[in-house]
């Protein structure tokens, strides 16, 4: 298998909503990451393998804890290293309105008030 050479950060975007999906990749993309879209873990899996990314951001329905594991998984499956590819999981539940969480294994729970927390954010994981 050929990995291609990345000359940019690449950011795996994980996303259901189709629109929201298409929002974020514009707005990273105007910030000058290379962005790979999925609707899906499932969908996501062979571009994370074709081209690992810097960092993977996951908005999906579901109970958050659910999520993690699923994120956890993923990375394994995908031979993405744990301390090198953060995981940012955007959530509803258990985390107050513009806060970020670590929990561990370079994953961050965070409940966006704004385009612009994320990209403080995406900026600090990748310093």
């Amino acid at each position: 298998m050929v990995v291609q050479k990345k000359t940019k950060v690449c950011i795996l975007v994980v996303e259901d909503i189709e629109e929201t999906r298409d929002g974020i990749e514009m707005l990273l993309e105007r910030d000058g990451y290379h962005v790979e879209p999925a609707r899906s873990l499932a969908a996501a899996f062979p571009i994370a393998v074709r081209q690992p990314p810097d960092i993977i951001y996951i908005s999906l329905p579901g109970p958050n804890d659910e999520i993690v594991e699923a994120a956890n998984r993923f990375r394994q499956a995908a031979g993405l290293q744990q301390e090198k590819v953060p995981i940012v999981i955007i959530c509803v539940e258990g985390v107050a309105l513009g806060e970020e969480v670590a929990i561990g294994g370079n994953i961050y729970l965070t409940c966006l008030d704004n385009f612009n927390q994320l990209r403080k954010l995406f900026k600090q994981l990748l310093t």
